[in-house]
């Protein structure tokens, strides 16, 4: 009983700005961070949708909106936001059936994450956007 009563001393470490992730433990953040996003951005997203397919003079508004380098810019991050969130999503999904869960491995495929979402954004907004 005597041995419950004491605590550990842990060093506690409050500084968020000291603190380096590894690079699976970014991709878990930004995975979260980017289905926020999503969410958040959600009800805009429906708006602009069935703003855009109600008559054909609403949707040449939508398409003089979308021209905008600001809109261009933040459909950009919400594309990038979906690509990352469903390849971590995947990633996420292997990791659970305890495929890739090696240490190596878990970092080679965080990596490939990252360099996938990054390709399929930056393809699918030169198809999309530009």
């Amino acid at each position: 009983m005597a041995e419950m009563s004491i605590k550990k001393q842990r060093p506690k470490n409050l500084d968020l700005t000291s603190i380096r992730l590894p690079l699976p433990g970014k991709v878990s953040i930004l995975h979260r961070v980017s289905g926020a996003g999503i969410f958040l951005m959600l009800p805009l997203l429906l708006w602009i949708f069935q703003a855009s397919v109600t008559s054909p003079e609403s949707f040449e508004a939508f398409k003089a909106v979308a021209s905008h380098p600001l809109a261009k810019l933040i459909l950009a991050g919400l594309i990038w936001a979906y690509m990352h969130h469903f390849c971590a999503g995947i990633r996420f999904l292997l990791l659970d059936v305890h495929v890739g869960v090696e240490l190596q491995s878990a970092r080679q495929s965080a990596a490939v994450v990252l360099a996938v979402s990054l390709v399929l954004t930056a393809v699918l907004w030169g198809v999309l956007l530009w």
